[in-house]
C-alpha cells in the first residue's frame, strides 16, 4: 500500500516523571515503527499549560510525531492511545502537500521571513 503523511500530537499527564514521560513516548515510536512507518520529525513541546482542564489536569505534557505510515497503522497507533491511561489527549491528521512544505520550511526556520525576489519576479 501507499504511505501517507500524518503527524500525531498527543498530551501526557504532568504527573509523570520525566524518566515516564520519555519511556511513554519511546513506547507510541515503538508502535509507529513495528507497523511500518517512517519517522521524518519528532518534536517534544515539554509541558505546557491546556486551554482547559482535562481530567482535573491544567497542564500537560506535548508530544508531537510526523511520519510517513500505511493507512492501517493509524488504527494500532490510536487503538494504544486509548488504552494508555497516560494519555489525555491525541489527534492524528492527514498531511496534505502543503502541509508537508510547512513543516519543512519550519524546521529549517524559514517561517517568518520574506522570500527574496529577483529583479525579473518583480517587473
Amino acid at each position: 500500500m501507499e504511505l501517507r503523511n500524518y503527524e500525531a500530537v498527543f498530551i501526557l499527564t504532568p504527573v509523570l516523571s520525566e524518566q515516564q514521560t520519555k519511556d511513554t513516548v519511546e513506547k507510541f515510536k515503538k508502535v509507529l515503527t513495528d507497523n511500518g512507518a517512517e519517522i521524518v520529525h519528532e518534536d517534544a513541546w515539554g509541558l505546557r499549560k491546556l486551554a482547559y482542564p482535562i481530567k482535573n489536569k491544567n497542564t500537560g505534557y506535548y508530544q508531537i510525531f510526523e511520519f510517513k505510515a500505511d493507512p492501517t497503522a493509524i488504527a494500532k497507533l490510536e487503538l494504544e492511545y486509548k488504552r494508555d491511561e497516560r494519555v489525555i489527549r491525541f489527534l492524528t491528521t492527514v498531511l496534505d502537500k502543503h502541509s508537508i512544505a510547512y513543516n519543512e520550511r519550519k524546521r529549517k526556520g524559514l517561517l517568518g521571513k520574506k522570500k527574496e525576489t529577483t529583479p525579473q519576479e518583480e517587473a
